[in-house]
């Protein structure tokens, strides 16, 4: 249990010696593995090679002199990581930009892109264009807004990404879970059921009002500075700060935030509350961070109420704000329980989605599955099962009670397809079950979510043995 009386004078010599390490270059790693063979391996892990030679990567472990990187604009513009960061932009289907060009059009004339971003980049010359935002629906109506880059910024931001991003993600803290690389949900998810059933019931659910359109830009280039003193890059990512935003016929210049969507954005919003995560767990609280979205795991209230007195300094210091409503200080013991990135954790420690999932999944089951269809149930089926083993493989940890109610569900959407084939109404049941079983929607190969979590726990249960 944290010591409370360690809340002031104590905590914070341990918080002033913990940044003054750091300050000093006396690491205190957090990167998984403890030994330099480990660390290096987990480098190579994410550290692009067309930036990251082994020369850096030790440097990169052993540290640069004055603690900052010189000279990054040149490795940033390498032909070798331009090339990188496309193939990583030309893998995804995304829509083209504020100049229209899409990805098979930037690929038609692919060398003399490089070559002109390598020109621009180089002389320090390059301007990026608009970014086009859209407004993506959420529940209740509202709306959140996604910034849409050209192709060519996808590109550079996505090199930039590939230099910066090894010299960040050295320091970031085990309790970050968000955007990076080799760690995501899932070991986030696990770190939290792993934390309540140690005792760690009281939870403050924190979520933070309109993150990526609050960061401060000059708090958020001084986080940067400490780490990297290339001017050209710093201009250039600051460009990308004040990048003009498109939308409708309106066009302005922001004086805060980065846009959801924009390749270099994740890795914004780590460096940003990296700090929030250093203090923390430097004072012994339990952070669960994925992106702006946090959980801290408290053995009592008064940890929980603690925790949330520190993290509302944290937010007046940096500009942002937590949303009044939504964030709270919980007992998971109670019938709700919490959602955390897409999961409920009930006081019994069982797993349910969201209802806020929930609904998203079904009204995907239902726009697949439509009565009135000019397809097949073939094709009705293979398309839906895209689906379905994509939701299974995010939500197969929870109760196994949910798999068999969700395949029930599916199949009477199904079945009232076949019978809008021959006449009006909707299946309730009785006849419709007995013309159309199961086991005919199995000889379809409809996938079964039960089934699977059944295999799942299966291979589960084998592989404990076998470690055994």
């Amino acid at each position: 249990m944290m010591k409370q009386g360690n809340a002031c004078g104590a905590k914070e010599g341990r918080k002033e010696k913990f940044v003054n390490n750091r300050k000093n270059g006396t690491e205190l790693s957090t990167v998984s593995g403890n030994s330099n063979q480990e660390r290096q391996a987990r480098y190579k892990q994410y550290a692009n090679p067309s930036v990251w030679n082994t020369q850096m990567l030790t440097a990169l472990e052993t540290g640069v002199k004055g603690g900052k990187w010189f000279s990054l604009i040149d490795k940033i513009c390498r032909v070798s990581n331009l090339k990188s960061s496309w193939n990583n932009v030309s893998s995804r289907n995304s829509s083209a930009g504020t100049d229209g060009v899409t990805i098979s059009q930037f690929e038609g004339r692919i060398e003399q892109e490089l070559k002109y971003i390598r020109s621009k980049l180089s002389s320090g010359a390059y301007a990026p264009s608009l970014i086009k935002r859209i407004n993506i629906p959420k529940s209740g109506g509202k709306t959140r807004p996604l910034g849409i880059p050209t192709v060519r910024d996808r590109v550079i931001q996505g090199a930039v990404k590939n230099g910066i991003e090894p010299i960040f993600e050295k320091d970031f803290c085990k309790c970050s879970f968000g955007f990076r690389p080799g760690i995501g949900c899932k070991d986030a998810l696990r770190e939290v059921e792993t934390l309540l059933k140690s005792g760690r019931t009281w939870v403050l659910d924190a979520d933070i009002q309109g993150f990526f359109d609050a960061i401060d830009h000059d708090i958020l280039i001084k986080k940067i500075q400490r780490n990297i003193s290339d001017g050209k890059l710093i201009d250039l990512i600051l460009k990308y700060l004040k990048q003009g935003i498109l939308e409708g016929v309106s066009s302005w210049s922001p004086e805060k935030g980065t846009p959801q969507g924009a390749v270099l954005s994740p890795l914004l919003a780590n460096i940003y509350l990296h700090d929030m995560d250093v203090l923390m767990e430097d004072m012994g609280f339990k952070i669960i961070r994925y992106a702006d979205d946090f959980v801290v795991m408290c053995q009592s209230e008064h940890e929980a109420k603690l925790a949330l007195k520190y993290i509302k300094k944290y937010m007046v210091t940096h500009k942002l704000k937590l949303h009044d409503t939504k964030t709270k200080i919980i007992d998971a013991r109670d019938t709700e329980g919490f959602d955390f990135l897409g999961y409920n954790f009930s006081k019994d420690t069982r797993k349910w989605p969201t209802k806020k999932s929930m609904g998203k999944f079904k009204d995907v089951v239902r726009w697949h599955t439509k009565r009135k269809t000019r397809y097949g149930l073939k094709i009705i089926i293979e398309r839906l099962n895209k689906q379905l083993r994509g939701w299974f493989e995010y939500f197969k940890h929870c109760y196994k009670y949910l798999f068999p109610m969700c395949d029930s569900w599916i199949r009477r959407r199904l079945r009232s397809i076949l019978l809008g084939f021959n006449k009006k109404g909707i299946a309730h049941g009785g006849f419709e079950n007995m013309r159309w079983p199961n086991a005919y929607f199995a000889k379809m190969n409809l996938f079964s979510l039960e089934e699977a979590h059944k295999r799942a726990c299966k291979s589960l249960f084998l592989n404990k043995k076998l470690n055994v």
